[in-house]
């Protein structure tokens, strides 16, 4: 029965939504207009009957008033380029699960690494040593000479933190360990170049070059007049080429499903719940939201800290006053409003307003009066005189 609506399959609190996907899936090839729907919005009242023909005739009546609100299902081609970037995102983890294994060994064989080399044990120089070390090199000063680059300033750091009980049995548990973490590498790559494949098949996100042809790869250079998604998100402060796919893989292209930004933050969870009663308002509860999209926001908007633009900008003044767990969900809710404006406009470019916009657009006079307040705090008399150049 193609084009008919089917009512929304529910199931209990106990399923998962791992489990209630295959049914929309199915119903979805089929040619029917389906809603999956959180049963948090059709609780059994209390005192009423419950059967499955009576569940089923309840939620019909629901349906038909328009009191179920369906969950944001994104389109199937999103969904392609949706499991890739998760199974990297999933791989990526299990990567950095296995050089903490890695790092533990070092430690308990007191190797010391990890306290010389920032980057860890994914600097290129940690990798030669503990293959050097794998290998059966014992001495310190020869292993601290495999060193490259700035390394090569903390050689005797790194002889003193070399010099520990590594043995043979620890090298054939380290080479597990990075041969497990060089195939995962390899897994990363392939996932990341089949999320790109991915997404280049899907029309919504070509643009448009300067010759007016549309394509897979139009719209990626900065005169063309209509940038290509992923290339249109990639100009906002913080966000990468691969993190625009993240997003763009989370909560799809078509922003019709976000009626505002404020509704698509609201769903990532990057706003609390509204409590409010009366004249009275409370803090409301932290939203659980979809994991993936808020963890890319939080990763663009502590890219976006390091910038002197506005959302840097931004970053630093509130986390100043209230702390940076604070001041990252509030650039990252920025971040995801512009996300919104760039996704509903293909034509629209991202414009920053400059780490200066604050103090171009407080007033003058505020600024004077408590310049002067404070300087009487300290006990001293101040004499304005106007410059006749600024005046």
């Amino acid at each position: 029965m193609p084009g008919q609506l089917a009512s929304p399959v529910l199931r209990g609190p106990g399923c998962s939504n791992a489990l209630r996907l295959p049914d929309y899936y199915v119903l979805e090839s089929i040619g029917l207009t389906v809603q999956l729907v959180s049963a948090s919005q059709a609780k059994n009242l209390k005192g009423r009957p419950k059967t499955d023909r009576l569940d089923a005739m309840w939620l019909a009546r629901l349906t038909q008033l328009g009191l179920l609100r369906p969950s944001f299902v994104p389109p199937a081609a999103i969904r392609r380029v949706r499991d890739f970037t998760r199974a990297r995102e999933d791989l990526v983890r299990e990567r950095t699960r296995c050089l903490q294994r890695l790092e533990k060994l070092l430690e308990d064989a007191m190797v010391k690494i990890t306290s010389v080399v920032t980057d860890g044990l994914k600097a290129k120089s940690a990798v030669a040593m503990v293959a050097a070390l794998i290998a059966g090199e014992r001495d310190p000063r020869t292993i601290a000479e495999l060193a490259k680059g700035p390394l090569r300033a903390k050689r005797d750091q790194l002889a003193e933190a070399l010099d520990g009980m590594f043995g043979s049995h620890h090298g054939v548990i380290a080479q597990a360990l990075l041969d497990q973490v060089a195939f995962l590498d390899r897994q990363i790559g392939q996932m990341e170049s089949q999320a790109i494949a991915a997404l280049a098949q899907v029309e919504e996100s070509w643009g448009v070059d300067a010759t007016g042809q549309t394509g897979p790869q139009a719209g990626t250079s900065p005169d063309s007049p209509i940038l290509a998604a992923a290339h249109r998100l990639a100009e906002i402060p913080g966000i990468s080429l691969w993190l625009a796919i993240v997003i763009i893989a989370e909560i799809g292209l078509n922003m019709a499903v976000f009626p505002t930004p404020a509704h698509l933050v609201s769903w990532m969870g990057l706003c609390r719940s509204a409590a409010q009663s009366g004249t009275r308002r409370g803090k409301g509860k932290q939203k659980k939201g979809d994991s993936y999209a808020r963890a890319a926001a939080g990763q663009a908007a502590i890219g976006a800290s390091r910038t002197a633009t506005f959302p840097g900008e931004r970053y630093r003044r509130i986390a100043g006053r209230r702390g940076r767990k604070v001041a990252q969900v509030a650039v990252a809710r920025s971040i995801m409003i512009a996300v919104w404006h760039l996704l509903s406009d293909p034509q629209a470019r991202y414009r920053d307003l400059g780490p200066d916009w604050h103090a171009r657009r407080g007033n003058r006079d505020k600024k004077i009066r408590n310049h002067i307040r404070q300087l009487e705090a300290l006990g001293l008399t101040v004499a304005i005189t106007a410059d006749e150049q600024a005046a």
